[in-house]
């Protein structure tokens, strides 16, 4: 059977904290093979997973690392930062207005025309048709009231959530590190 030569570029490693979980869940905390190789020879990671592939220099082979561990622990942020991603991840990805999950943009509940704050408890993700016609109004003006309350997420409720939106590639070795506190069937 061929397969075709793989790209360093397409070898990614999942990073993992020293206590064996990923660093960050949305965005995945993966590291360019680059970085990773760079951490190898530093001694900042141990390998505990690698790819079939193998990067050679003049007088050296290494087979490039999938799965690292940090040697040294980084504690985890409480909370989770403001960000456009994240709103997006505690709404679903789905306008809180009308429901679609195309052409998402966020709102001001409470526009900052009229005082709102860009808070997680006055932005909620939109679509640009609904974001339009809400304009500068206030819900009730507009008759456009948010499906959930917008609210401060805890990285618990972003993790669950994102567990409905795996990234696109996950590699095979990377699955014993992700999602292991999921049910597991009988």
């Amino acid at each position: 059977m061929f397969h075709p030569p793989v790209s360093p570029e397409a070898c990614p490693a999942l990073v993992l904290n020293a206590d064996y979980r990923p660093l960050s869940y949305y965005p995945l905390s993966l590291w360019s093979w680059q970085d990773t190789v760079k951490a190898v020879f530093l001694d900042r990671v141990n390998i505990i997973s690698e790819y079939d592939k193998v990067v050679r220099s003049p007088t050296f082979e290494f087979r490039l690392p999938s799965v690292v561990c940090l040697k040294s622990y980084v504690k985890p942020s409480r909370n989770p930062a403001f960000t456009r991603f994240n709103v997006f991840l505690r709404d679903c990805f789905t306008c809180q207005y009308c429901g679609t999950r195309s052409d998402l943009t966020f709102d001001h509940v409470i526009p900052r025309s009229r005082g709102g704050q860009t808070t997680w408890e006055n932005v909620v993700a939109a679509c640009s048709p609904c974001n339009l016609k809400k304009g500068g109004a206030m819900p009730a003006e507009a008759g456009m009231h948010p499906n959930q309350k917008p609210f401060a997420p805890t990285l618990s409720d972003l993790h669950q959530n994102g567990r409905h939106f795996p990234p696109n590639y996950l590699h095979e070795s990377w699955l014993d590190y992700l999602y292991w506190d999921t049910e597991l069937e009988p």
